[in-house]
Formats: structure tokens, sequence, C-alpha cells
């Protein structure tokens, strides 16, 4: 199993920032789940939300803004009001983590950069070990269309009649369910479909614990450390 720390070991440390990488591989993750957007000049930056309100000591759109007038704010966590880290640059993730041994999963939260995404996922050499994901079907098509190489996974908050074929149609290699109604018998289906399944949204041990009974492929947590436990 992939055990994706989700924007880094974020239950400990400020999300998306290379203090929450780091602390994910100290704790013995195999995957990175970390997120992309663009700022108002155009960089490619690790963010999550649209907005910096809830996770740094500002307030407003990321798009508004230039990298060095984010660099002038402090990610935080909630719980921990003294520790502070900074958002990094896209290629700057890369330079750091993209030559260990482990599986990358980079979720577009922006449209229109999936072909400037995958140029520096090439010149890091990052293709048989990333997959690119994203809620926003038409990103990962557009990933497809830019280069069918690269594996895509669709992140889901319901399954529909229509998901399977909206996969096939793009030849798509993953399925990421909500991990509040991930069983074992759609595991397995899915798995008979030929799709990895990769859960999301495991706030709890509970739902973790569910996922791995169900034989997940990987899932994404902001605790790696509890889920290793539980594997081992």
């Amino acid at each position: 199993m992939i055990v994706y720390a989700h924007r880094g070991a974020s239950e400990y440390a400020p999300e998306n920032t290379l203090m929450s990488f780091y602390l994910g591989m100290l704790q013995g993750a195999n995957g990175i789940e970390t997120d992309v957007r663009v700022t108002k000049d155009q960089k490619l930056i690790l963010f999550h939300d649209s907005t910096v309100d809830r996770v740094t000591n500002g307030t407003g759109n990321v798009e508004d803004f230039t990298y060095d007038e984010l660099l002038q704010l402090d990610v935080i966590h909630p719980n921990l009001p003294d520790v502070v880290d900074k958002i990094p640059l896209f290629e700057d993730f890369l330079r750091l983590f993209s030559f260990r041994p482990i599986t990358f999963a980079i979720e577009l939260k922006s449209g229109g950069i999936e072909k400037r995404v995958i140029d520096l996922l090439e010149r890091y050499d990052m293709r048989d070990k990333t997959i690119i994901t994203s809620f926003e079907y038409d990103y990962i098509k557009a990933v497809k269309k830019a280069d069918p190489r690269y594996r895509v996974g669709w992140l889901i908050k319901e399954h529909t009649e229509e998901t399977l074929r909206a996969l096939s149609e793009i030849g798509a290699e993953q399925i990421c369910p909500r991990a509040t109604f991930v069983t074992p018998e759609y595991v397995s289906e899915m798995k008979e479909k030929g799709l990895d399944v990769r859960a999301w949204g495991v706030k709890d041990t509970d739902l973790m614990e569910n996922c791995c009974k169900s034989k997940v492929d990987g899932m994404t947590v902001n605790f790696p450390d509890k889920l290793l436990a539980y594997l081992k």
C-alpha cells in the first residue's frame, strides 16, 4: 500500500510546506500528495486553497498575489501557533524530493497549467513515479492530451453511472473515492475494471482501518505514522 503523506505530515506541521514533507518522509511515508496552483505572476506553487485565509496569516485570493508577496506570509498550523514555514515553489519541491524512491500524487488546483507541470516533471525524471490527479475532470483530460504517458487519477466525491465511462474515455489509471464510501466490494469492482484505488478524506483511524480492510492501493493521510503503525 502507498502511504501518501497528505500535504505532508499535515497533522503535525503546516500543510504543503517543506517542513511537512520532510516530516512525512521521517515518519516513513512511501508517498507524498501535494497541490499545485498558479500565482498572479504565473509561478507554480504548492498550495491547496484558492485563498490564503485558512492556513496563513494573510487574507485574499492566491491568484491576486505574486510569489514574492506570498513569501511575506507565514504558513501556520491551527494547533501549533509558533511553528511556521513558507509557501514553496513546485520546482523547489521537485529539486528536493524528486530523487527519493517514493510515489508522488500531484493534484492540479488550477487549469491551463497541465503542460507546464508535465514539463517540470520531465525535467526531474518523475514520469514513472508520479500520478497527476484532480477533482476537475477537464484537468486530467488535458494531462492525457498533453502527454498520454502520464498516469492520471480522478478524485471523486460520488460515483455515478458516468464515472467509469469518463475514466475509460481518457484511459485513466486511478480512481480516488472519498473514504466514507469505500467498501471491499467497491474496491474489488474498481480493480476488476483495471483501476488503482486511492482513498482520500481519511480523517480518522476508523476510516483508515476500513480502507485497509477494503484493500485500497493507497490512501492520503495527515498522519502517516498512525497508518504505518497499523499496517505493521
